[in-house]
Order: structure tokens, then sequence, then C-alpha cells
């Protein structure tokens, strides 16, 4: 076959016939297409010629004005002016192809250039058609943008057009299976106008644009055509098509195309879906489609590929590669270890950085000023004696009039009267509650700024370090537990307060504030003047130049909702305070208005702290007032003529909805509107609009000042003011795609996947800024790479209190060069934003790292996905636009779940239809899935102190299932791209097989047993109960004959006290008389069932002996619990229909309540059986006794409910049962001189063979405790056992849970009343399930000073069918030689990946997926164990997961399992009964 594209190579000979080789094998069929052009590839890789590189340097693409040359800003290039876009766009598809593109473009400002048509006027009346537009709800403006919502509605426009049904989540690509239309991925026709990537190789393989839609439908139709050709005709192979598939294959060989867009949705398949060039995933313009695991290149949906050159053997055999693999017979013993998890690959065609490395940014230097005051304190006793009637704050009600004016006098006064209060008021004179350097914390409301500025600097003058934090309005507050922890790291043992917030506080009926959850004991003081003493004439606050003492903690809140502290220093706050006076050039009696938090972040520097240092005027407006007023702040400032503003974008929000275009409405005062929020990409939207509608007002487009700040780096960068209206703001237009790979790119706003971020200003006085990367160690990053801002200054925290290790990764970082030298000697400080330095010096932010989701290697910021959520009509649903974005672990990778809160109006219907097209907005946008969304009702999310979504406490609500959500929509198909690989099943081999190939292998049959019965000495008494009686009747009338006064059971009630006790004897006759009262009353026969519904007690023992005295079989039922009638009552109904009980034998309490008229209400009191009341017996005494004519008789039925409800009984021979006894009793070494003291529910299983039967056959004492009684009680069980000086117990796990946690603090008074558990040498928990490692642990330790000793504590284990297979440790040792009655129980761990291979490999502690397992006891005697196949029965290595298959001889021998309204007979013969879980075992 000729091959045109290697005319003109030079080949050599040897190569050209290796091809020619090729070709023939490839049309005989003899290889795969995959493999020829593998192979192809590798030969002539060599001589093909290389394309050209783009250019790696970063280019700034800008467009001066006229009459420029003389820069605008002292402190910007000038070289920056204002860049058209589309002029850019156009030097950008003359740079791409010419090979030197851009990597990203900034345009600062509006064009003035710009056609008159294409700018919006602003005039009064397109003010009021944009209110009119936006006054309909109060959604958050932060995320609010017109461009995002447009192609939103963009976005979703394309799903309509596709003509999709009722919106559905949007459905992700599959990873096997390729569907005909993507397997025939086209070439790329772009030119590389708009797009990063361009065409780059040699003129043959680079259609134009114009041509692009006419080979793209030709390429579309061979397709189409080539799909549809038979695959079996070798003719058709050869002809024209073929060559012209080879054609574009040498095309697309030789062709390297670089492509960062957006991939589409794949929800559809129409041809115009199809020749998208943007793709998620793998390269979008290669000829071949992606590739995942063993699938072929090119195929149609069902797995066939569509090149008919293929034989069917070929065929066959891709087919089979396609398959899970499956291990060959040789490795069936071979432990498989593989990975689980599919691995995702990176993309190849990712976008990567290109540009140089970056420098680090210095800011302007710091000025000194001759007349700054040495720290913050000198400068409050300045003011507060030179201008001590000058205003230095406002407060405002909720009605907006003054409430209080605070002047500088007043706050130097009342400050030192709160500093000589704290340090000579609490306490006494030798030991003062505070001393100087100790921590006290500031607990104000947000409507009182006055009172916490006061309490502040008095802190400041007393020398104390003052931690400001929220009022706790109950003890259940969203995020109050972790300030509480914070108080207690920091030694926090004094609150300061208002009297009006003291009131608020909540109080206990004795009128004292209860302590917190998670907060330390604090003492409450009152900072009012009325409450505080004066200081006298003398004393006089000590005021120092600023040093490194600290001078407040700022608390922050993480993303995984801890709280840490963050400490500044007194220089750093003094430092800082003259970076911003700097900065914003703040001058003495300015007038700022504050709208902002007081006790935090930028309310907190410039409304506390710097208008000190400069005597300013501050207006503080309360939240209160804004939730009421929204355009109250803005009225404070036209009122009295305020030069700053500190608000956030949702403010400018607030202020668009309530405008109602009001002419006194007057900013030309404003100098600087600083938005602290400005680090929000979306805030931009909020800044536009307001200065589209106010700029009429007066408003200066220079006087909008973002600004981007973080509590360790306290203020980051701020935009410098200006009085030049001509210097426009930076801005930039990049691509959502790159940034989630950490790059930059430009992008146009025509796109759907656009994030436009405008610049937060320079980087503040005297500090150096740089970029870091935010994983691994931190280096620099490139100047076109997003990376995580870090600076170095002196105006910056220092460290995290009491986090030393913490400490060290956030405030001692030093950057990186790409040579791994440190660019400089000081530490640098990770601020958490993510972001870049632009041209010019400017600060760009583009997230957060709290906010940031790491999915599929991909980075996405929450507040992104905010915005693209709050684009599709938010009104209708979103109630107030709160609404939570997080991630949440599912498989080993992040997950995004998003929240909100819906609108009380809502119908179910138009929720889910909203839900649907916000993932597909989201899937179009940043192409990435969304695993859960999910509609609560409104004010159901926990909130901040400022009305908030808290969304560490909204993630823990998900993650406990607590949120109970009214409308959820989970897609876990959209997202979890890396399914665990499918089980794969092993091959079908016989018992016999696995046999014979266990003993080649020399691998060791999985096969236990324990000690033979028959081999075991008893002496003679013993030996006489095992051979002389075979029914445990017998042996009760023996030992009432032989032993009568001996005790064998003890009841105690919840005191401790003796309820009540039965010796042989008393048992004996008290048996008989209920033995008379069945025969007599209840007129029953041999073989008759009878269910004894007893509470746990001596009546339950009695009534089962004297049911084995009457011939009758008893079935012991838990009674009704008179609380829940309702729900505990069908129950005991269930088991006497399924037992076929004649009769109902019960307390004289019991009979009533099951006549009582609660119970039937549950159920028919007609339908019951005989009911016989056994507190009223009769004296006589049974003509004879029964006795059994076949030990393999019925002796009893074992009932219990699983927690399914699944009803369940096992049927208990005579035989079955005596061996039962004597296997517990030679495990447990049960003699008539021995006490037991038992903590079971004595219903079913373990608990009441140990309950009812082991005392009468072993003879031993059996001291009985209710576990009900526990919950009066805690200390009862074990009370009881140091009191009977008990060296054997068992119990439960429900009853040493509630021991460990209802006497976890008791201990000390526990040991105090004589507690002593030193004599117990086995403690048995008895299960039915896998041993509780962490809670015997917690047990043993818990109770170790007590005198517990750790080998003490023991498992079982049984089932259901075989009541007790595993027991205690065979005793060895004597107490005196071992301590304790063996050796620690084994402790194994696991590997989970084994597990899922039904393999069992053990590795080392603390390995990863490690899975620990402890020994269930010893083996029953009796009792042989085989782990077999659970399908084939075969038996299984010592290495293999296997279900258990027990042969006890001989018990069990007649056992039988009842299910509900079924029975299943097992025959006679069989001896083996399997157990239902999956088991192995170690030797």
């Amino acid at each position: 076959m000729a091959d045109r594209s290697l005319e003109g190579m030079a080949l050599p000979l040897e190569v050209r016939a290796r091809l020619a080789e090729l070709e023939l094998e490839l049309s005989e069929g003899d290889i795969t297409q995959k493999g020829y052009e593998k192979k192809r590839s590798k030969l002539i890789g060599a001589y093909l010629p290389q394309p050209p590189t783009a250019n790696g340097a970063a280019v700034v693409r800008c467009r001066l004005q006229p009459g420029e040359g003389v820069p605008r800003r002292p402190f910007r290039s000038a070289h920056i002016g204002v860049c058209d876009i589309r002029e850019a766009a156009a030097r950008e598809r003359a740079a791409s192809a010419a090979g030197n593109r851009p990597l990203f473009y900034f345009r600062f400002g509006v064009d003035q250039a710009l056609p008159q048509e294409r700018r919006a006027p602003v005039t009064p009346s397109s003010a009021s058609r944009y209110h009119r537009r936006r006054s309909s709800g109060s959604r958050d403006e932060r995320y609010r943008s017109d461009v995002h919502t447009e192609a939103v509605q963009a976005a979703l426009a394309k799903h309509k057009e596709r003509k999709m049904a009722v919106p559905m989540p949007s459905k992700r690509r599959s990873l096997v299976v390729q569907t005909s239309m993507d397997a025939y991925t086209p070439p790329d026709t772009s030119s590389g106008s708009e797009d990063e990537g361009s065409v780059q190789g040699d003129s043959q393989g680079t259609p134009t644009s114009s041509q692009g839609s006419i080979n793209m439908e030709h390429w579309i139709s061979q397709a189409i055509h080539g799909s549809t050709t038979s695959t079996t005709s070798s003719s058709s192979t050869q002809s024209g098509g073929s060559g012209a598939a080879h054609r574009l294959a040498d095309v697309m060989a030789q062709t390297h195309i670089e492509n960062h867009s957006a991939p589409p949705d794949v929800t559809t398949y129409t041809s115009e879906h199809s020749i998208q060039v943007e793709r998620p995933q793998g390269s979008t313009t290669s000829r071949t489609a992606p590739k995942y695991g063993n699938a072929e290149l090119m195929e149609t949906g069902d797995g066939v590929p569509v090149s008919s050159r293929v034989s069917a053997k070929i065929q066959q055999l891709v087919n089979t590669l396609k398959r899970p693999k499956r291990p060959p017979l040789r490795e069936f013993f071979v432990d498989d270890f593989e990975e689980l998890l599919e691995v995702q690959q990176p993309d190849p065609n990712q976008p990567k950085p290109e540009g140089a490395q970056m420098l680090a940014t210095r800011g302007e230097q710091l000025g000194v000023v001759t007349n700054w005051p040495p720290s913050l304190e000198a400068a409050l006793q300045r003011w507060g004696t030179i201008s001590p009637k000058a205003p230095c704050l406002t407060t405002m009600d909720t009605n907006g009039k003054p409430l209080y004016i605070l002047t500088y006098g007043k706050l130097w006064t009342r400050s030192m009267k709160v500093a000589y209060n704290i340090l000579h008021k609490l306490g006494t004179k030798q030991e003062p509650m505070v001393r100087p350097g100790d921590r006290v914390a500031l607990v104000f409301p947000n409507n009182d700024p006055a009172a916490f500025m006061v309490a502040f600097y008095g802190c400041l003058l007393a020398e104390v370090v003052p931690v400001p934090i929220e009022v706790p309005l109950t003890r259940k507050d969203a995020g109050s537990q972790q300030i509480g922890f914070l108080l207690g790291s920091c030694g926090v043992t004094v609150a300061l307060t208002s009297d009006a917030c003291h009131k608020g506080l909540p109080k206990s009926p004795t009128g004292e504030i209860p302590q917190f959850k998670g907060w330390p004991k604090l003492l409450w003081f009152v900072t009012e003047s009325k409450h505080l003493s004066k200081p006298p004439r003398d004393w006089f606050p000590h005021i120092k130049d600023a040093n490194n003492d600290t001078a407040y903690i700022e608390y922050k809140t993480c993303k995984d909702g801890s709280v840490l502290g963050v400490t500044v220093t007194r220089i750093a706050l003094l430092t800082h305070c003259q970076a911003l006076t700097q900065a914003c050039g703040y001058t003495e009696a300015e007038t700022i208005v504050n709208v902002l938090d007081f006790k935090k972040d930028v309310g907190l520097w410039h409304g506390i702290l710097t208008s000190v240092m400069n005597m300013m005027h501050v207006i503080s407006i309360p939240y209160s007032l804004m939730k009421v007023n929204p355009l109250s702040w803005i009225q404070k400032v036209c009122q009295y003529k305020a030069k700053v503003a500190c608000v956030k974008s949702r403010d400018m929000h607030w202020a668009l909805v309530a405008h109602r275009d009001q002419r006194d409405v007057n900013l030309s005062s404003l100098r600087m509107l600083i938005v602290a929020d400005g680090a929000n990409p979306w805030s931009i939207s909020s800044c536009d609009a307001f200065l589209n509608v106010f700029q009429s007002k007066g408003l200066r487009q220079e006087v909008i000042c973002p600004c981007a700040s973080s509590p360790e780096a306290l203020t980051v960068a701020i935009r410098r003011p200006t009085d030049d209206s001509n210097q426009p703001p930076g801005r930039g237009v990049l691509s959502m795609h790159g940034l989630t790979y950490g790059v930059i790119r430009v992008d146009s706003e025509e796109k759907l996947s656009v994030l436009t971020v405008q610049d937060v200003g320079l980087v503040m006085p005297g500090a150096i800024m740089c970029s870091v990367k935010p994983d691994g160690i931190p280096q620099l990053c490139r100047t076109d790479e997003i990376g995580e801002l870090c600076v170095c200054a002196v105006a910056t925290g220092t460290s995290y209190y009491g986090l030393s290790g913490m400490t060290k990764n956030t405030f001692e970082v030093f950057p990186m060069t790409s040579s791994g030298a440190p660019i400089s000697e000081y530490p640098f400080i990770r601020t958490g934003l993510l972001g870049f330095v632009g041209p010019g010096g400017l600060v760009f932010v583009v997230g957060k790292m709290d906010g940031l989701m790491v999915v599929s290697g991909r980075r996405h910021n929450a507040d992104d996905i905010v915005a693209t959520a709050l684009a599709v009509e938010p009104m209708k649903f979103v109630y107030r636009g709160r609404i939570a974005v997080f991630s949440v672990t599912v498989l080993h990778d992040e997950r995004i779940v998003i929240v909100a809160e819906q609108r009380p109006d809502s119908t179910e219907e138009d929720s889910f239809q909203w839900m649907s097209r916000v993932l597909q907005a989201i899937d179009s946008i940043h192409q990435v899935g969304v695993y859960c969304l999910a509609l609560v009702p409104a004010n159901t999310l926990p909130k901040t102190p400022l009305g908030g979504i808290h969304l560490s406490e909204t993630k823990q609500l998900f993650l406990e299932g607590s949120l109970h959500p009214c409308n959820v929509l989970m897609c876990p198909h959209t997202c979890v791209t890396n399914l665990p690989k499918p089980r794969q099943k092993q091959p079908e081999i016989g018992p016999a097989s696995v046999m014979v190939g266990n003993l080649v292998s020399g691998k060791r049959i999985a096969q236990a047993s324990g000690r033979d019965l028959g081999q075991i000495e008893d002496n003679d008494q013993a030996r006489k109960v095992r051979t002389e009686f075979l029914f445990l009747s017998e042996v009760l009338q023996w030992r009432a004959q032989t032993t009568p006064d001996h005790l064998l059971y003890t009841l105690l009630n919840c005191r401790g006290t003796i309820a009540n006790s039965l010796t042989c004897v008393q048992l004996h006759k008290r048996a008989e008389k209920i033995a008379v009262m069945l025969m007599e009353r209840g007129h029953l026969q041999d073989g008759d069932h009878v269910a004894l519904v007893y509470p746990p007690g001596i009546d339950l023992i009695a009534a089962f002996y004297g049911c084995l005295y009457a011939g009758c079989v008893p079935i012991t039922v838990r009674p009704p619990h008179p609380q829940n009638i309702a729900t505990t009552l069908p129950t005991v109904k269930m088991i006497v229909e399924v037992s076929r009980s004649a009769c109902l034998m019960t307390t004289q309490l019991i009979c009533k309540l099951l006549r009582s008229r609660e119970a039937a209400a549950a159920v028919d009191v007609r339908t019951w059986p005989l009911i016989l009341d056994t507190d009223d017996l009769p004296k006589k005494r049974p003509a004879q006794i029964y006795k059994p004519s076949n030990p393999d008789m019925l002796a009893y039925l074992d009932f219990s409910v699983s927690t399914t409800g699944m009803l369940a009984g096992v049927k208990m021979s005579h035989a079955a049962t005596s061996a039962f006894c004597r296997s517990i009793k030679l495990q447990c070494e049960l003699y008539p001189s021995r006490e037991v003291a038992i903590c079971l529910d004595p219903y079913c299983g373990l608990g009441f063979v140990l309950w009812c039967l082991c005392s009468v056959y072993s003879g031993h004492q059996s001291i009985l405790i209710p576990p009900s009684e526990l919950e009066t009680n805690p200390a009862l069980w074990l009370l009881a056992v140091s009191q009977y000086k008990v060296r054997d117990t068992f119990c439960s796990y429900s009853v040493m849970e509630l021991c460990t946690k209802g006497l976890g603090s008791q201990t000390e008074s526990l040991k105090a009343r004589g507690l002593d558990l030193s004599r117990v040498r086995t403690c048995v928990v008895v299960a039915e399930e896998r041993p509780r490692i962490a809670l015997t642990q917690s047990f043993s330790k818990l109770f170790k000073d007590l005198g517990l000793h750790p080998r003490a504590v023991s498992t079982s284990f049984g089932c259901r069918v075989n009541l007790a297979i595993c027991l205690q440790p065979h005793r060895l040792w004597t107490l005196a030689e071992q301590g304790t009655s063996g050796p620690d129980p084994t402790t194994v761990y696991v590997d989970m990946r084994a597990l899922r291979h039904d393999r069992v490999r053990l590795v080392e502690r603390g390995s990863p997926h490690s899975l620990p397992l402890m020994e269930s006891g010893k083996i029953l005697p009796g009792v042989r164990i085989i782990i077999a196949n659970p399908e084939t029965k075969g038996p299984l290595g010592d290495s293999h997961l296997g279900e258990e298959l027990i042969r006890s001889s001989p018990v069990g021998t007649h056992k039988e399992i009842i299910e509900t309204y079924r029975v299943n007979r097992a025959p006679p013969s069989t001896m083996a009964m399997k157990l239902k879980s999956l088991r192995f075992s170690k030797w």
C-alpha cells in the first residue's frame, strides 16, 4: 500500500522493507491497527521533522491610549495602558500563526476608543432599569455576574437545542466503552484565533478555517460509512476509502496540536456535538480516541472495532483483552495484591506553565513620619490628652440614629479604668487572676463597638492579650465548641463583656452562666464604668515602645472547622497601622464609615486600630441596621461627608437592591471605597454594578479599592486611591479550564467558561510578595502559573498560638528557586490566597486555599461552583442565596457536594428540574461532576454570627446524615470515575482439584479442631454425670438428692443486693410444681410447645425445668417493654405463632400487661393461646417425672430476631444440649466450687445456655445480673464481680460499652468504694460478630487501675446454628504462674485489598489498607472447623478467605434451622453446620 507521506523522506532500505512487511501483516489481519500504528511510529519516529515549539516567554499585549507615555500612577508601570480585547485577540491570532503565542494578557478599564454604540451610557433610566431588573431578590451579590449568568444560560440552551427530555443529571463519559462518534474523533480544524492551542507542523497537516467545515463533514460521513462496513470482507479493506483513512492517519501522525479548551457535555450524541474540538480528557485532535484499560482505540458503542481489516480471530482476541483479567490456573493459589481503584491517567493535553520563573515583587518603601507614635497606646494617650473632645466612634441604633458618640478623651479614661480593674480588682493582691501577658476573652455583640473598643485598649494598656470572639447565644452554637478549645489552649480564665451582653447570655435556673460545651470555666467581667472602680491618682499605665510582645490574638476558622489563634505582636500591629496609613493616605480627623465586623480582619484593622493612630472618626453601622435598611451606610456617607467606607460586596449589592433613585444621595466626598472581600473574584460584578448605578451620584471609578487580606498575613494588597480618573483598574479574562490546572490562559468573554478577575492593588508598603506552588516544597511559580501568595513583612502575624508544627508550615516558609536555593534569608508567610502577580506589580487573586477542591487532579474553587449554581434562576429556588459547596472524600478522591436552602413555596418537581439544570451548567462550564445536590428547608443550615452559612458544620451534618434534606439528587456516575475493579470470579475448579493443588503447592488445608472429648479425663462425679445421666432433667434430680442445699443461682437487683436465690432442691421442687400446673391446668401432652415470657430472673429458670419435667418443649421469649408495647408485642406474638406454642407461661404482672388496653390495640387478645400465671403454683407433686425415650428428641427451641427483623430459630435435642454443656464445662473449667458472674440476656444463644443450663450441668454457682439493671446502676456488674470475688464472668458488648461510657470518669470513686478486679481471671464477651478490638482495649485500659489484667478480657464466637464455636482460652497455667488465664489474645493485621480477592495476607501494624482482627478465643472441645469455598464447598488453603464449615460431634447432631414461616429440616445424617460468615483460621 502506497504511503504518500513517506515519499519525500529519505528512509533507509531496511526501514522501508520493514514498513512493507507491516502493511502486509495488516492487510492479512495478522496484526491489529493499534499494533501497526505503534510499530510504524517507532520505525519512522526518528526520521520525522520536529514541529516548532512555542515561545516560553510571557508576553503582555497592551495598547496605549493616545498621548500616553506618562505614568498615571507613581507606583505603577509606565508601560501599562488600556488593552482592547478585540485587538488583542487579533494580535493573538497573528502571534499564533507565527508560533509566538502569548501566555496571558490583561485589559485595563474600558476602552475609550470603542464605538459609542458598543458602550452602555450611564443614565438614570438605565440605572432604573437595572434596579427593576435586580430588586426582586436578595441573593448573595458576591457571586453575581451578568456575563457568567449569560454563559450559564447559553450552556443550558445548548442542552435544550439538543432536544433533551426532562432535564436529567449529566452523564459523563464511560471509561470503558466509547461511542462510535467518540471513537471517530475528527481532526482539529481550529485556526487558533481564540484558543490557546494552535496546529503546528507542516502545511499539509494544517487546514484553514474555511475548509474546516467541509473536511469535518467529509470526515464524519466517512466515519459513519466505515462503521457500517462489514468486518469480514477483506476486499473492502483495500478500497479507496481505506487509502483516504491512511492519508488522514499520516497527516495526524505528523500534526502536533495543543488544546486547552473546555470540554463539551457528553449527554447527547448528535453530529453537532461530535465535531466539538474541546474534550475533557485525552487528545481531542488525534485520530485515535482515548484508551482505557485494554479497550481498542477505534470501536463502536457495542465494543466492535470499526476497522474491517481485522480478522475474526483478531477481533475475538481484542474482545477478550477488554474483559477483566482472570488469573490463570497456575496463579490460582497466588495472592493478587493489585490496587483496587482505577488510576486516573493525566490528560496529555492539559495546559502546562511555560513562562519564566517569577521574581519576588517588592512594595514601596514604608515611609518614616516624625510624628508617628512609638506605639498604639501612645497614640491613644496623645489624642486623649490633646484632643479629648474629638469624636472617635459613633454607634447607630436600629433606626439609623446616633446612639452614642465616644470621644478620644472618654476612650482614654475608660480604657485606663478597665486596665486598672483587670490588674488589681480580679483575685487578691497576693494572687491576682490576670497578670501582664495573660490572655483574656473579649465577648461583645456586633452592635456595641464602643464597649469593645474600650475593652480592647484597656487590655493593651494593662499589657494583657485580648482574644476577641463571638457571643455564644446558645450552648449549641455552630463552631462554639471549637472557640472553647481555642480559649482553653490560650489559658483564658476571664471574659470581658458588656452589661447588655451579660444579661443576654443563657443562664441556669440559679442565675449563673452555664459552662458552654468545650469551653473552660470563665469569670465574666463587665467593663461598664458603673461596675468599675476608679483608679488612684498615682496609678498610671506603663506605656512603652512597640516590641515583640503579643498584642492580640485573632481567631481563624479553618476548612475543617477547627479554630486557630493567630498571634500579632505589638511591633507588627504598629507597622501594619503605618502601612495602611501610607497606602490609604489617611489623615487626621477624616471620617470613615465601617460596615464590617469590628472584632476581626479589615473591620478591626481600619475601624479600631488605624483610626485611633490617625485620630479618625469612625461611623459604625451594625449588622442589625443593615438588615433593616441596606442603604444606611450610603446615607451615613452622605450625612457625615465621609472620605472612606469599608464594605463588602454583599453590602454593595444590598444597597443596589434598596436603591430607589434617591436624589439626595451624593458620594462625591468618598475618596476610597474599600471592598474587604475584593480577593473573591466574583466581587468584580458587584463593583461594576455599583459603579454603574452610583456613578451619576458622584461616585468615581478610581474610588473603588478592592483589597486582599488573611488572618495570617493581615493586609496582603490594596488598590491605592488616586486622583487620576483616567487610570482604569486592571482586569484579566482567564480560562477556567486553565485555572483548574493552575495555569493562566487568556480567553475571551464570549466563551462560557471564563473568569474575569480584577486586581487588588499593589503589595503593601515594606512587604515582599511571591507565589509558590500550593503543594509540596515552596518552589517559586512561573509567570503564567497560579500559586499561593506568600508575604515577607514585619506587619504580619507571627504564629498559631500553641501550635509550633503548624506555625512552621505557615509562618516559616522559605521560597526556593528551581535550583533549590532560597530567595531570601527571611521567612515568608503563606496567605492562603491563590493568585499571581501581574504586570506592573498588580496582584490578582483567583481563589482561596480553604475553598480549593482537587477533583481528579484538577483544582476547583468553591466560590466558582456557587456562582454557577446561583446563575441558574436562583430567585425561584434558593432562599436568600444561601448555598454551601464543599467536598467529601469518596474512593480516595474529593467529590463535590452542593447544599442549598430551598424557598418554602418551591414544589418538588420544580426543585428537581432546577437541580438538574444546575448539574448540567456545572458540567458544561467547569467540566466536573457533582456527587450530591441537596435542598434543605429555609433557615435550617447552621449559621455564622453574621448570618452566613457555617461551612464546616454543614459538612459535618452531611457526613453524619443529619441534614434532613427535602430534595436530594445523588449523581455518583458523573464524578466517581475511579470505580473499583470488578470482582473477579475464580475459575470453575472442583473441591478435589483444589485439594490436590494445595498439596502440590505445599499449602496446608485450612482446618482446625478443638480437643477430643473422649480423651479428656473427668473426675468421678463428672464422669457419673456424663455416663449415667443423658438429660438435664436427670442431672437436676440427682443434684437435688446428693447436694440439696448447694446454691445454684443468685439474682441481684439494681442495688446490688440479693433479690432471689435457688438451691438444687428448691429448683427441683419448684420445677415439679410447674410440671403439675402444665399437666392439670394446661392439659398439655408430651411434646407440646410452651412459650416462656419472663423477665431475666429465677422464674425463667424454674419454668424451663418445669417444662422438661412435664415433657414439654420450652421456648424462651423476651417480654414486651411496658413503655413500647406497640413495637415489642408483635415480636412476641410472632414467636408464639411460628413456634406453634400451645401455652404461654408468665408472671402475673406480664399477664396483666398482655391483657391491657394498650396491648389490645397492637395484638388481638383473643388470639393468644392459654396463658398460665406461675406466681400461684399448686402444692402437689407430679406422679411421675417425664423421661425422654430417645436422646435425639427435642429439648427446647432457641429463637432470636436479627437486626434486619428476620426471625430465626434452632431446634436443640437433649443429646446436643448435654454435649454442649459438657464442652463449655471443660473449656471454662466449671466445677461446683466455682462462682461465675453472668450479665447477659437469657433468651437465646450462648447467653441462655450460660444463664439456665450450665449451672445445673456443672454444679457451679451463677450470679445473675440482668443487663437492664445496669441502666439504673452502671457499676452493678463490676461491683458484684468485686464483692463476690468472682474469677470468671461473662458479659455482652452492650454491657461493656455501657460500663466504658458510664464509668469512664468514676474510676477514682469506684476505687474508693473498694472495687477490686484483680481476682478476675477471665472476662468473656459473648457475641455473634467479629471482636470489637477498640472497645475491648478501651475497657481493659480504663479499668486497669482497678486491678483488671489486660489479658483477662477475651471473646467468644458463635452463630445462629452453632451457639458457641470459640470460647475463652483454655487454662494451661495457674494464676500464680501466669498471672491470668492465658496469653494475650492474638491480634493480626490483614490487607483489606487482599480480602477483596478472598485472600488473607498478614501485614505489619500501621500498614496502609490494614485491618486489625483479634482472636475469637479457642475452639471448643469436640468442634472441628474447615474453611471451604462458598460455591464449590471444597477445602481451601490457609491463606484463603472462605466459609466455615463446622462439624461438632455430638454438639448439634440434630440442630435444625427455623426461619420465619418456613422450616428447613436438615437430614439426620448431616453433621456439618455452615457458619454464615467469611473467616480464616490461624495456627
